[in-house]
């Protein structure tokens, strides 16, 4: 029983961190705990894709914060200010994309600065993050 709490617990918290600023391997947990067996695949997609959209989110509204405190967007570093014209021209679909490797923390970000709407960006944040997540449990299972 603690052994799949921790598994699980272990699985959101990495998600999580490997959805802001901070690096982490979730893919490489969820791997690993879909080729072991133990849990249900459908409960480790959920862990992982809900605590990796909650951390987009969270980089999200620190760009919400970056917002009110720093307006113009040419205070940013280039990374950003790409990801920021990025999302300006392509709206709140983007974000799917915000599984991607660096750029995708970047997107998150821009998407709180510019305000997009709440929760149609959550909804797309989630499921450009569950397919991936999907995709990478069906090469492991």
């Amino acid at each position: 029983m603690l052994e799949t709490l921790t598994g699980i617990w272990g699985l959101f918290i990495s998600a999580f961190i490997s959805s802001t600023v901070a690096p982490g391997g979730s893919e490489a947990v969820l791997a690993y705990l879909v080729s072991e067996g133990h849990h249900p695949i459908v409960q480790l997609l959920v862990v992982a894709t809900v605590g990796n959209t909650l951390g987009a989110m969270t980089t999200w509204g620190l760009g919400v914060m970056a917002a009110k405190k720093y307006p113009v967007a040419k205070l940013l570093p280039e990374q950003k200010q790409k990801a920021l014209a990025l999302v300006q021209k392509r709206g709140v679909w983007i974000l799917f994309f915000s599984w991607l490797p660096i750029i995708g923390d970047a997107l998150c970000f821009a998407g709180g600065w510019l305000k997009l709407p709440l929760l149609p960006a959550c909804l797309v944040i989630f499921l450009g993050k569950l397919l991936r997540y999907a995709l990478l449990a069906w090469v492991f299972v």
